[in-house]
């Protein structure tokens, strides 16, 4: 998948996952931060269970971003509360 690729699926899934998990910092280029550590850690989660993670531009390349995107803002939230 291109540069402009994981971007997109950056910004979608982080936009996603920080509207569930109701975190409160906003914005274009935190959602896309977001939305690719989302993709690397859902990625290596969907690896590890057997199945195939991130790899090219669609809905279930978001959806596993969007899986990782939650995962790391609720750890995120709660160090944030210690």
């Amino acid at each position: 998948m291109s540069i402009l690729g994981w971007i997109v699926v950056g910004f979608i899934a982080g936009a996603l996952a920080t509207r569930v998990t109701k975190f409160e910092r906003r914005g274009c280029l935190f959602s896309i931060l977001v939305g690719i550590i989302g993709a690397v850690l859902g990625g290596a989660l969907f690896s590890a269970a057997g199945s195939h993670g991130v790899n090219e531009f669609d809905l279930w390349s978001i959806l596993v971003a969007f899986i990782g995107a939650v995962l790391f803002l609720l750890v995120l939230q709660a160090i944030e509360r210690r």
